[in-house]
């Protein structure tokens, strides 16, 4: 998997990701009543209007970017039907050739660590395997250690799938608990766990031809002399790095996630792309226009620092 997002990154010259994490505030008020004339005023319809609203930025995206990055949340608010919409977005993505790294920061330990890991994992029924989300690769949380991860790294050793671990965040409120210094060691916990999360990915089979890992790291753009430190500790590391545009982050505090050749790290942005129509003031038929512009902007602001 690692390898196929470098090939693609590379192609395209454009080391960014689209986070698709859709908020019915961010829709038009006119693709959500025509969706509503179908589905009246329910859950359903949400769950449509956000497939719609994907749609259209795939559409505008696919052909410049390598990646999008659906937040599981964003759907799972409307249950059963906003599930249906995450598995389709996924799959529309696929499609139009795009890699999915599924937002899903799942963390926990023996059996149900090994069923979180059917996001990546073909699942027996019938006497069939059925690839069920379509994901590239997925978000972890590793705050219940090793044995939260391990199932996942099972499916790496033999099928083309990648992981991001929570290293970093791009949040404030990470310092609460990532920003504690160990008294072990002086160093704070988050260059602990970046030890873990390196030592996971050097394992036999998944390390890729580019030298990066399979098992690759969430750190913020927001904390730039973070970005270079975790940089230096994680060399074999891909970094995806949330945080640009909306959050704070720019150009110039990014360059240094990547690595001497410019490589190494895929930056994404959200609400800076899918939702540059409205802070742009335009109307319902410039959401994949203005999330084009938005993407290409990125990319070039990036492209100028590497």
């Amino acid at each position: 998997m690692i390898d196929r997002l470098m090939d693609r990154i590379e192609a395209l010259g454009c080391p960014i990701c689209v986070g698709l994490d859709p908020t019915l505030e961010v829709i038009p008020e006119k693709m959500l009543g025509e969706v509503a004339k179908t589905f009246k005023e329910t859950p359903e319809a949400a769950a449509f209007a956000l497939l719609k609203f994907n749609r259209e930025i795939i559409d505008a995206v696919a052909d410049i970017v390598p990646a999008v990055k659906p937040n599981i949340a964003f759907y799972e608010r409307y249950g059963l039907d906003g599930l249906r919409a995450y598995g389709m977005t996924c799959e529309y993505a696929v499609g139009r050739g795009l890699m999915v790294i599924g937002d899903i920061k799942r963390g926990d330990i023996g059996s149900t660590a090994k069923a979180y890991a059917g996001h990546i994992e073909p699942q027996p029924l019938f006497g069939q395997k059925f690839e069920i989300w379509r994901e590239d690769a997925v978000t972890l949380n590793p705050y219940l250690g090793a044995d939260s991860i391990e199932p996942f790294l099972e499916v790496l050793r033999v099928r083309d799938k990648g992981i991001f671990v929570l290293v970093k965040t791009s949040n404030p409120g990470s310092a609460d608990i990532q920003d504690l210094i160990l008294e072990e060691t002086g160093a704070p916990l988050y260059e602990y766990v970046a030890g873990l999360v390196s030592d996971w990915g050097a394992g036999d089979g998944l390390i890729g031809a580019g030298g990066y890992s399979k098992v690759g790291a969430v750190v913020g753009a927001t904390h730039a002399e973070t970005g270079a430190r975790l940089r230096e500790l994680m060399p074999h590391t891909f970094f995806l790095v949330p945080g640009y545009g909306a959050q704070g982050a720019a150009a110039q505090d990014i360059k240094r996630f990547f690595d001497s050749r410019g490589k190494g790290a895929i930056v994404n942005s959200s609400r800076g792309i899918i939702g540059a129509w409205k802070a742009e003031g335009k109307g319902a038929g410039h959401v994949g226009k203005s999330a084009r512009a938005a993407a290409l902007k990125m990319r070039d602001e990036i492209g100028a620092v590497l």
